[in-house]
């Protein structure tokens, strides 16, 4: 048994807390799940990560838990369509007869009528195949493109914060030099305050410092 960890939380860890906790939520999961798993895998105790969700990382996923909450709605929305789909498709595939088996004139069917009749049939079959082969690729790209998203906005989310903190840094900056070439005047005119001048006994002018 791995022993429970206690010591600080690495950058790596607080992203990987985001992205379980993230997931979960997306997935329509609960956060003590994400803890859980979370814990499992950084042998840290749920209720550890559950602290460090609250206390620190999910202030930096505002936007992030928004689209999250967002695409669980979507994906419901989805889900329930997807559901009725197939229930239409199967009353529609009762009301579409395949067209009746022509008879001959002696009340008997032909090789050539069956042939045509199960060929429709097979046709019939390959396009509703190609139909879900399609649906499914646009579901898979659909998650893929949420998920994508979801990590371009917590991004920049990441750089907005960034920006404004060099942004206050530059001002700290500007007004530390400011600061410093005030000094620099005031110091030049007290010293030029400092200065006079006299004659000496050949009638030239001389600086002395006062």
């Amino acid at each position: 048994m791995s022993q429970t960890r206690q010591d600080a939380w690495s950058q790596d860890e607080d992203l990987l807390l985001a992205e379980v906790v993230l997931r979960h939520i997306r997935e329509g999961g609960t956060q003590l799940q994400a803890f859980e798993e979370v814990g499992k895998q950084l042998s840290r105790t749920a209720a550890a990560c559950g602290f460090r969700w609250n206390s620190y990382v999910r202030k930096q996923y505002k936007s992030g838990i928004e689209l999250a909450k967002k695409q669980r709605k979507e994906s419901k929305l989805q889900s329930v369509a997807s559901d009725q789909l197939p229930t239409l498709e199967i009353e529609k595939a009762k009301n579409e007869k395949p067209s009746p088996v022509k008879e001959t004139e002696n009340n008997q069917i032909s090789f050539t009528n069956v042939m045509e009749y199960l060929e429709e049939l097979n046709r019939k079959a390959e396009s509703h195949a190609i139909i879900n082969n399609e649906r499914e690729k646009s579901i898979e790209k659909i998650k893929e493109l949420e998920k994508k998203t979801y990590y371009l906005a917590a991004e920049n989310e990441r750089l907005t914060k960034n920006l404004k903190a060099i942004e206050e840094d530059y001002r700290s900056l500007i007004e530390i030099m400011e600061r410093a070439r005030k000094m620099v005047v005031f110091q030049e005119e007290d010293r030029q305050q400092k200065v006079k001048f006299q004659m000496d006994k050949n009638g030239n002018l001389e600086r002395v410092e006062k």
